[in-house]
């Protein structure tokens, strides 16, 4: 006969057992959310300036103020070849391009700096102003890359291995432009969207698995303008927005449509800066004197009206970045730093404190790369412009036109030959 106290043990066996069982069952959960997160991210595609192109990093814990010397350097790495690209991350890898005796390649490196691969990819810009413009796009094990003379790569970043090659030139019908092709092409799900200029197939999508072409648009038949579109996921479409020689494009993703178009020539037809939408409105801005214009949507990607136009923040190709309703960013015939207001385009203030560039942001503040090769460190504040850090980048050489990076709580910097991380956290 089973006494009560064995009859304890055994239920204090079932429920230890059931305890043990779940531990366990905890622990796959857990170990399949991660795989799962990891592939998910890993097919995640890289973008110009981050997440929606914004220039915004999502990093926390950084430095609110430098040392007197700027911040720490961890490493540089100085092969990577001639080139005004950005760095990318992905695969626990760092991929950026370079151009070594004319052709461009795809330099990797670990996270430490090391270099672990160059792939050629064709030739790319040698003339004025030479070197790699575009930053690679990787997804997953398969990477793109634009050359400065129109050739459009998709390799296998493990190896190298082109899987296929377009030329915008040649199979379409677009045009280089006066300081080659600089468009860091957008991936979204299966497809690639690219900017040849041609007057009848003027931008094109791309299946980003072959190459071959799901759509082509007419646009205004406008060469190309350095520009790298920007994919808008609104409520009830996909809207791709770019900027061509003399006017910015609002193109239906599904098909190629153009939806609407809206005249913004400069000078050289020079529009390198990505737009950038919020709340139901697009801000286009360039160079030059010609400066920014709010255009204001439907849910469909329709243009309702034009909100403002404004002159002065005439970024020729250092962006802006849109912070709690504020647009930071630096003039190019001013060469001076101004905050807008988002809604109303007026200006909240200018300052000359440092010199123009390009400015991305992260943990509310503000990290400006001028011309001049000073990188500084801004709070994100309307009100005023405060620096909180300042250093010179002296290592490389050229042109001081490279966006830097935020990533892992270190900031990278680009000049010429030379990536440099610094220690920012």
């Amino acid at each position: 006969m089973t006494t009560s106290k064995q009859k304890l043990w055994s239920k204090r066996e079932v429920l230890y057992q059931i305890n043990i069982a779940i531990r366990i069952m905890k622990k796959i959960v857990i170990a399949l959310c991660t795989i799962i997160s990891t592939l998910a991210s890993a097919q995640e595609p890289t973008q110009w300036r981050g997440t929606e192109s914004k220039g915004i990093y999502p990093d926390k814990g950084l430095l609110k103020e430098w040392p007197s010397e700027g911040p720490e350097m961890l490493w540089y790495a100085d092969e990577l070849g001639q080139g005004h690209s950005s760095p990318v991350f992905a695969n626990g890898k760092i991929y950026v391009t370079g151009m070594l005796n004319n052709i461009g390649h795809v330099i990797v490196l670990n996270n430490e700096g090391k270099l672990l691969s160059k792939f050629p990819y064709g030739e790319d810009f040698h003339k004025s102003y030479p070197g790699s413009r575009s930053s690679p796009t990787v997804v997953g094990d398969l990477l793109y890359v634009l050359s400065g003379q129109g050739l459009l790569v998709c390799m296998n970043v493990n190896d190298g291995m082109i899987q296929w090659s377009q030329s915008l030139f040649r199979d379409f019908d677009g045009r280089n432009i006066t300081w080659g092709i600089t468009e860091t092409v957008v991936v979204d799900e299966n497809t690639v969207y690219c900017t040849p200029g041609g007057s009848k197939q003027n931008v094109v999508a791309l299946d980003r698995f072959s190459g071959n072409v799901k759509w082509t648009s007419r646009g205004k038949g406008n060469r190309s303008a350095y520009c790298t579109p920007l994919l808008i996921n609104l409520p009830a479409a996909k809207l791709l927005v770019t900027h061509t020689a003399s006017n910015i494009l609002g193109i239906d993703a599904s098909n190629g449509t153009v939806l609407w178009t809206y005249g913004h020539p400069n000078e050289y037809s020079v529009h390198p800066n990505t737009p950038i939408y919020h709340d139901g409105a697009v801000y286009c801005f360039s160079g030059y004197g010609q400066g920014g214009v709010m255009i204001e949507l439907d849910n469909r990607g329709n243009k309702l009206n034009i909100k403002w136009n404004e002159k002065s923040l005439d970024s020729r190709m250092g962006g802006a970045v849109l912070i709690d309703g504020y647009i930071y960013g630096s003039g190019d015939y001013g060469r001076s730093w101004k905050c807008l207001d988002w809604n109303t385009g007026k200006q909240q203030y200018e300052s000359t404190l440092i010199g123009n560039g390009v400015v991305i942001f992260a943990d509310g503040m503000l990290y400006c790369y001028s011309q001049r090769g000073e990188l500084a460190l801004i709070p994100a504040n309307p009100n005023e412009f405060k620096v909180a850090g300042k250093t010179r980048i002296s290592m490389g050489s050229g042109q001081h036109w490279a966006h830097p990076v935020i990533d892992n709580g270190r900031l990278f910097v680009r000049h010429g030959c030379v990536l440099m991380a610094y220690k920012i956290k």
